[in-house]
């Protein structure tokens, strides 16, 4: 204690405890990685405090918009399996191996995507390019909607499933109903126009690329 100036074992009966002060909390890999416009919900809160986590669509995400590679440990064994992600793997130099993420610092945002349990709630699809995984939009993604994913038809064969996963209606849990954000606008940094999709902002920006 440097007010009586005795070393003590635990704190000081004459001044008390010291005031702790704790590191800031930082977000993981994967968190970090994830783009502006998707944002991370929890969807449940399981025992351990183990959070099911959701990736959401913040503003309208066009259809053929692909999101990659998928970043994760290469492992002949799955070390970390969870019923309601895609079991991904690749060929590399030959062999099968799977794309590993035990933790949220050896992988990305997409590790947090969940799969679809029937073609209506698909918006993204799986498959495999140059020894990398990529998730490619379906379908036009809009806000406050959950991105989940199944495997494209080339890469169910290679993974050896059903091109289209139906899960049986009785088995599915409902999801507690989530709260809106506010839809955040596409904005040009040119001048600060907003506009309520990308396709829009993009049409717009073609302007200020003939002025030029």
């Amino acid at each position: 204690c440097e007010d009586c100036g005795k070393s003590l074992i635990g704190e000081c009966k004459l001044h008390g405890p010291l005031i702790r002060a704790k590191d800031r909390v930082i977000p993981s890999r994967a968190r970090l990685t994830l783009p502006h416009y998707l944002t991370l919900r929890v969807l449940e809160l399981r025992a351990g405090n183990q959070q099911i986590l959701g990736v959401f669509a913040k503003k309208v995400i066009q259809k053929r918009t692909q999101f990659g590679p998928y970043v994760g440990q290469l492992s002949t064994k799955l070390t970390c399996y969870d019923e309601s992600r895609l079991v991904l793997q690749v060929l590399k130099d030959g062999g099968k191996y799977f794309l590993d993420t035990p933790n949220e610092d050896c992988g990305n945002w997409m590790m947090f995507v969940r799969l679809a349990r029937n073609q209506e709630e698909q918006t993204l699809v799986a498959y495999q390019h140059c020894g990398e995984v990529y998730f490619t939009t379906v379908k036009p993604i809009e806000p406050h909607t959950e991105l989940k994913v199944w495997y494209a038809a080339d890469y169910a064969k290679f993974m050896e499933a059903s091109a289209v996963f139906i899960k049986e209606e009785s088995d599915v849990s409902p999801l507690p109903p989530v709260a809106k954000e506010p839809v955040e606008p596409w904005i040009c940094s040119s001048c600060g126009s907003t506009f309520a999709t990308f396709a829009l902002l993009e049409s717009h920006q073609c302007i200020h690329k003939d002025r030029v």
